[in-house]
C-alpha cells in the first residue's frame, strides 16, 4: 500500500491514495490554516471507522441480514499533552434494517473489533482503548 502527501501551502495538504482518490487536510486558522479540509487526526477517526463499518456491513450480509443503513458514530478523547494521542474511542453502530437479529449484528461488531478491522486493532495495541457498541433500528417493510 502506498499514499502521497502533498504540500498545497500554509497548513494546507493533499492526501492521495494509492488507488488515485485524493483528500484534503487543512488546519484551524490558529495553526496557519483556512479550515478548508479535515484535520489529520480526524483523517484517522475517519479510518477508523470506515474500516469498522465495511467489516460490520459485510459480516451482516453475508449472514443474510436485511441490511438496509449503517451509521457510525465516533467519539474520542485525546491526551491532554503533546503528542495529543487518541486515549480512548467508541465506535457506536446505528443498524437500520428489517428484521435483524440481535445476536448476529452483536457478532458483527465483535468479529470486526477483534479479528478483522485493522485500523481499530492496531490503535487498541497501541494503548488506545477501543469500545464498540451497537443499536438496531427496525424499519418498516
Amino acid at each position: 500500500m502506498k499514499a502521497r502527501i502533498k504540500w498545497v501551502g500554509d497548513a494546507m495538504f493533499v492526501g492521495e491514495s494509492g488507488s488515485g482518490h485524493a483528500v484534503v487536510m487543512d488546519g484551524p486558522p490558529d495553526h496557519g490554516g483556512r479550515n478548508m479540509g479535515v484535520r489529520p487526526m480526524e483523517m484517522l477517526l475517519l479510518g477508523v471507522g470506515g474500516c469498522a463499518s465495511f467489516d460490520v456491513v459485510d459480516i451482516l450480509k453475508k449472514g443474510r441480514q436485511n441490511v438496509i443503513d449503517c451509521e457510525t458514530l465516533i467519539e474520542a478523547e485525546r491526551a491532554d499533552a503533546v503528542p495529543a494521542v487518541f486515549t480512548r474511542i467508541n465506535l457506536h453502530f446505528r443498524v437500520s434494517g428489517q428484521g435483524l437479529k440481535e445476536s448476529i449484528v452483536k457478532r458483527a461488531v465483535s468479529m470486526s473489533a477483534e479479528k478483522y478491522c485493522s485500523a481499530s486493532i492496531m490503535l487498541g495495541r497501541a494503548g488506545v482503548e477501543m469500545t464498540h457498541s451497537f443499536e438496531i433500528v427496525e424499519v418498516g417493510s
